[in-house]
C-alpha cells in the first residue's frame, strides 16, 4: 500500500505533467495516451490536470455524476463514460459549481453537457463531446473510481488526465517519472529546430528529407 509520502510525491510529479501540451505528452508517450479527438474543451482556453476519477454511467443518466464529485478528492479530474450515448445534457452549471466548490479540477466527459456560458463564467474546465439540452434520469445504474475505457483509451483511477484546446490524454500513473523525462526532451529538441527555422532552413532541410525525398 502506498504511503501518504508516496501519494504525495506522485501527485507532485502528475502535476508537473500540466507544464506540457497533451500533443507533447501524446508523442512522449510514444503517440499513445489520447482520447477520442471529439472530446474537447468547451471553451477554448480551458486547460485541465489532475488524477482520473472515474465514472462509468448507464445511457442519459447522471446520478452517478452526482456522486462522483461528492466523493472526489481536491485536484481530481471527473472523467466520465457515458454508454455510448451523447445526446443528453449530462452536466451542467449547479454540477460544475458544486465540484468547483469542492476543489475538483475538472471534468472529461465522453457525452455531452448544457449551461455552457455559466460553465465557462465560472471557469470550471469541461470537456466533452459537444452540448445539449436533452435532460437525463436518475437510476444511477453504473460505477465509480473502477477503470473504464474511452475511444479504447484504458483510465484507470489516479491515471493522470491533461488536457488543452488540441484534446485529451491521460498518463498511466507508472509512467509519469518516464513521460516528464521523455516529455523535456522533446520540448528541448523542438526549441532547437525552432532556431534552425528562425535562421531561414527548412523542415526539409532539418530533418534531412530534402536528400531522403528531393527538395
Amino acid at each position: 500500500m502506498e504511503t501518504q509520502a508516496e501519494k504525495t510525491t506522485a501527485s507532485h510529479s502528475g502535476a508537473a505533467l500540466g507544464a506540457y501540451s497533451a500533443a507533447t505528452l501524446h508523442e512522449a508517450m510514444g503517440k499513445t495516451g489520447f482520447l477520442p479527438s471529439g472530446i474537447k474543451p468547451i471553451s477554448p482556453g480551458m486547460k485541465v490536470c489532475g488524477p482520473a476519477y472515474t465514472v462509468s454511467t448507464m445511457p442519459r443518466d447522471n446520478v452517478l455524476l452526482h456522486r462522483a464529485y461528492a466523493y472526489a478528492q481536491p485536484g481530481d479530474v471527473l472523467v466520465a463514460y457515458c454508454s455510448g450515448f451523447y445526446e443528453a445534457g449530462y452536466w451542467g452549471d449547479l454540477m460544475s459549481l458544486g465540484a468547483k466548490t469542492k476543489g475538483l479540477a475538472g471534468l472529461v466527459i465522453d457525452g455531452c453537457v448544457r449551461d455552457a456560458d455559466d460553465i465557462e463564467a465560472m471557469g470550471f474546465s469541461v470537456f466533452s463531446r459537444g452540448l445539449c439540452v436533452q435532460g437525463t434520469s436518475n437510476h444511477g445504474d453504473g460505477t465509480l473510481n473502477e477503470p473504464i475505457y474511452i475511444g479504447g483509451q484504458l483510465v484507470t483511477p489516479g491515471d493522470i488526465i491533461v488536457g488543452d484546446r488540441d484534446g485529451v490524454v491521460v498518463v498511466p500513473q507508472g509512467r509519469i517519472a518516464e513521460v516528464l523525462e521523455a516529455a523535456a526532451a522533446r520540448e528541448a529538441k523542438e526549441e532547437a529546430v525552432r532556431v534552425q527555422l528562425r535562421l531561414g532552413r527548412t523542415s526539409l532541410e532539418i530533418y534531412g528529407w530534402d536528400k531522403k525525398f528531393g527538395y
